[in-house]
């Protein structure tokens, strides 16, 4: 039998991928999925041929600090506003990126961030310096994404020179908010996912830890959003345009990354990789600085480009230039947007071909790194103990068979043939755990965990089935004890039944009727023919269907560590999502739920709020430590404390109607209840939910007399903001659908300042630092059990903003730590939707009349021509793709406008100071 190597020892040794050399561990985690591999004991990479893969965890600690001013590394000097106004202007004039003759705003930006970067690359050099000498264990972070958002702010803020940078820009004739305002938002990062990753090179740096970020260069980022007539609209984003004054393009470090191309075997069994797309992946560096620490980390962004040699200058000069630069293109295209469309089979190719530079450009520059740091003589056994990858989603999976190849080949691309081998091993590890007593089962649990979907077997795998499979026992003889007429009756029956047969034969046809043998005399030996074969098993697979591989299961097959991002995340994942992988390996499983960067979301986007904490905690340690809030509580009755907060909050507020103004035209009131929903643009989300919420608000509103609207409704100004995916139809409807009810709301007089609908368009990082800290109410009502944590949640609450939601994700938690009173809670229960969607296929589901109420009024045209019947089509019906309601809009909805009313009603009751009584809020 083959080894089973995923378990924490390798028990068989007649394994193709089994060795008796001393072993060692190298480490993969990721926020769902984590890898390791165990890796053969060898003085070169070169010669590492076998190897065997395991599934452990170390429980060795690291205790950090800041290591660079325990060990007196850099001088304490710290820069006052003079010599940083020294330090712009010298900037200006010789790392310009500008005319010299006037100094404004975007020239002013742009020597400030060159500044800035001066100090961060003093302190990452430092930092680096530090960890080569100590050989210190290093955390390597793939991510397809960064939401980083601007970077001046928060490196200044890190490294405690507002103050300074702040008047030494006032002295050269600048504020320093509207000299911040100049920076593009980074386009490497579309949602949670991509903000997660910036959180986690945040903290990271913040807690000193040796960790370093893997990401791709985006050109043109996902998408710039235009919200038009139509809805929305969407152009590439120009953050580069102008050049990125913080990253350091790195010409010395690039890697070959191919595609395509054949594998040759010669006759010593080595391996040879021919023909296929060269490509070159270069390195661009971008410091990322942690919070009153001179540690300073790395993020290093792949761009993709190829050598001149591929550039065809015969066919350019013979006029073929499409020819002559499709090298160049092909090459350029893989970092031109984030998520490029994957409705085609070239839009699947490209995607594909970003997440293999990412994988293969990163795991080469990480082994090259531990090379570098091991000497001459590498000793590969410590590989494990040095290095440890953290992957983000399933994107980087094909670090798994990349590493792989990379020590086995020498640069041979062989993934295919590495992942078969991966899931044999596997499929072992799974005929070892369920046996071959009972083939069903185990069937069932191939066609469940298999790395390698709708694909045969390997030929040895179903030896080993079959050879297991035992010949059915012929029939014995049982004595038993029977009286003579049982006898009698048995003999007449059988006489009876030969006679039967006799007539029966006689009247067959004589056609090919065989002539009966002459007997010759000779008697022939008795013999007992075996009339039974043996049954054999098989595992059949559907051609009708495309082969594939299960990216997830490769990660959890590869992975010491898989876990969920929220309490009720890790749930799903254990019970449901990956269940029979949980019950073979429960102890890989855990939770960690998600956290956001209190830096970023309160200390700098909020600081009148920050002051306020800092003043009343009488310490600045909450912004690393945010247990510390929990000492606010005993304040909470106190009406200066309240005095203050409202009027924060207040001055927020204006802020946020100035931006509003600014980026939509439309004015609203500081006055009303700011009701916010800023998240990417998804079905699971519901923003639909809220449309339909306010659509039947502002219905009930145009029924009643102006004073009863006064008297019924507390003033609020709702607003969206997010993208939807270019390609994701109903998504758009979505967006087009909120647009237009806003057009109608917004200019009705009738209804004035007591309802607005706000879209933002073009929703960032940046924006989200505008809207969070004016937000009074923050909507968080995915469908329960699809949403995997959010983040957004944590800053809204961070804030000081009550949510709205259902039981998913980290509103769990929350929840569990603002206490029920200060979360209005409604909709069903994850546990509840498959019985709910069960009920409404079988046609069991009656709908509020309410609900039925506002898709009529949607319906009657009163939010323009545009045609949403497919919008509200999809709520309707008890089956069918695009049909039967399947996010629970319609089952949540009566809930939901209750919880609603409750919100207002709670608003309506805040204990203020006469001075905020004559507010509406």
């Amino acid at each position: 039998m083959a080894a089973l190597p995923f378990s924490t020892t390798c028990r068989h040794s007649n394994s193709s991928l089994h060795h008796n050399s001393k072993s060692s561990f190298t480490g993969f985690s990721q926020t769902n999925i984590g890898h390791l591999f165990l890796i053969r004991k060898c003085s070169s990479r070169r010669a590492i041929r076998k190897l065997c893969v395991k599934n452990v965890a170390s429980d060795k600690k690291q205790e950090q600090n800041d290591p660079l001013t325990e060990q007196g590394t850099l001088d304490k000097f710290i820069p006052d506003s003079a010599s940083i106004a020294a330090s712009i202007k010298y900037h200006a004039e010789f790392t310009p990126s500008f005319s010299p003759e006037k100094f404004e705003l975007s020239k002013a930006f742009y020597a400030t961030a060159e500044s800035v970067r001066d100090s961060l690359i003093i302190n990452w050099n430092a930092t680096y310096e530090y960890y080569e000498r100590m050989n210190v264990k290093q955390a390597y972070y793939m991510s397809m994404e960064y939401l980083q958002g601007r970077a001046l702010l928060n490196a200044i803020g890190n490294l405690e020179l507002s103050g300074p940078y702040s008047e030494a820009l006032r002295k050269l004739g600048h504020n320093l908010e509207n000299v911040a305002n100049q920076e593009p938002d980074a386009a490497l990062g579309n949602g949670g996912l991509g903000r997660l990753a910036s959180c986690f090179l945040d903290s990271l740096a913040t807690l000193n830890y040796p960790a370093w970020g893997y990401g791709l260069r985006y050109r043109y980022g996902l998408f710039k959003q235009l919200i038009t007539k139509d809805g929305q609209e969407e152009v590439a984003e120009s953050w580069l345009e102008m050049g990125n004054p913080w990253e350091i393009l790195r010409n010395d470090v690039s890697y070959p990354v191919k595609f395509y191309g054949e594998t040759t075997s010669g006759p010593d069994g080595s391996k040879e990789w021919i023909g296929g797309e060269n490509i070159l992946a270069v390195a661009y560096d971008v410091p990322i600085p942690g919070y009153k620490t001179k540690t300073t980390i790395n993020l290093r962004l792949w761009s993709t480009k190829v050598s001149p040699e591929e550039f065809d200058l015969r066919a350019y000069n013979a006029g073929d230039h499409d020819k002559a630069y499709a090298a160049l293109k092909n090459a350029e295209k893989i970092c031109y947007v984030l998520y490029p469309g994957d409705e085609s089979i070239e839009g699947k190719t490209l995607r594909l071909k970003q997440q293999y530079t990412l994988c293969s450009a990163s795991l080469q520059d990480i082994i090259a790194r531990f090379e570098k740091r091991s000497g001459k003589a590498i000793d590969w056994d410590s590989f494990p103990d040095k290095v440890v990858v953290q992957m983000n989603d399933t994107h980087p999976t094909l670090c798994i068979p990349e590493l792989i190849r990379i020590l086995m080949d020498d640069l041979l691309p062989r993934h295919v043939e590495i992942i078969r081998k991966i899931d044999e091993e596997f499929i072992n590890e799974i005929i070892s755990e369920y046996g071959m007593n009972d083939l069903d089962l185990l069937d069932q649990k191939l066609r469940k965990m298999r790395i390698l979907e709708n694909i045969e077997l390997p030929n040895s795998v179903v030896e080993l089935i079959n050879s297991s499979i035992e010949i059915p026992d012929t029939d014995t003889v049982e004595e038993i004890d029977v009286v003579d007429s049982d006898i009698k009756a048995t003999e007449d029956k059988e006489e009876e039944e030969e006679a039967k047969e006799a007539e029966e034969d006689e009247d067959e046809d004589e056609v090919g009727k065989e002539e009966p043998e002459e007997d010759d005399g000779e008697e022939e030996p008795s013999v007992e023919e075996d009339t039974k074969s043996k049954p054999t098993w098989t595992f059949k697979v559907d051609s009708k269907q495309p082969a594939m591989v299960r990216m997830a299961n490769l990660c959890v097959v590869g992975g010491f560590s898989v876990n969920g991002v929220a309490e009720i995340h890790s749930e799903i994942v254990k019970e449901e999502v990956f269940n029979d992988f949980y019950e073979l390996w429960p102890d890989k499983f855990q939770n960690k739920t998600n956290g956001v960067t209190p830096r970023r979301w309160i200390r700098f986007c909020n600081p009148d709020l920050s002051k306020i904490i800092t003043k009343w905690i009488g310490t600045e340690d909450w912004v690393t430590d945010l247990e510390k809030l929990a000492i606010l509580r005993k304040f909470a009755d106190n009406e200066d404390l309240q005095f203050e907060w409202m009027e924060s909050k207040r001055r927020n507020k204006i802020k946020v109607a100035s931006f509003i103004k600014e980026r939509t035209g439309y004015d609203v009131s500081a006055n009303a209840m700011f009701d916010v929903q800023v998240k990417r643009i998804h079905e699971y989300k519901r923003q639909l939910l809220n449309i339909l919420g306010i659509v039947y608000r502002y219905k009930k509103m145009k029924e009643m007399s102006d004073e009863e609207r006064k008297k019924s409704f507390v003033p609020r100004v709702c607003i969206f903001g997010g993208k939807a995916f270019a390609t994701y139809v109903q998504a758009k409807r979505i967006v087009k659908f909120i647009t237009d009810v806003g057009a109608t709301i917004n200019h009705d007089p009738d209804i004035g300042d007591l309802l607005k609908v706000i879209f933002v368009p073009d929703y960032n990082v940046s924006v989200a630092e505008m809207l969070i800290p004016g937000s009074e109410l923050s909507q968080h009502i995915s469908t329960a059990g699809m949403e995997a944590s959010g983040t957004s949640n944590m800053k809204f609450a961070m804030n000081g903003c009550l949510l709205i939601g259902t039981l998913d994700g980290a509103n769990v938690e929350i929840r569990e730590e603002v206490g029920e009173d200060n979360f209005f809670l409604f909709g069903a229960r994850a546990h509840e939707i498959s019985k709910l969607r069960k009920e409404r296929a079988e046609g069991k589901f009656v709908a509020d009349a309410r609900f039925e109420e506002v898709k009529a009024y949607v319906r009657s045209g009163v939010f323009g021509s545009y045609n949403y019947e497919e919008l509200m089509g999809s709520l309707e019906g008890n089956e069918g793709y695009g049909r039967a309601d399947y996010f629970l809009v319609g089952k949540d909805f009566p809930s939901y406008l209750d919880c609603q009313d409750a919100v207002d009603e709670a608003y309506r009751d805040q204990k203020v100071s006469d001075l905020l009584a004559g507010l509406s809020v």
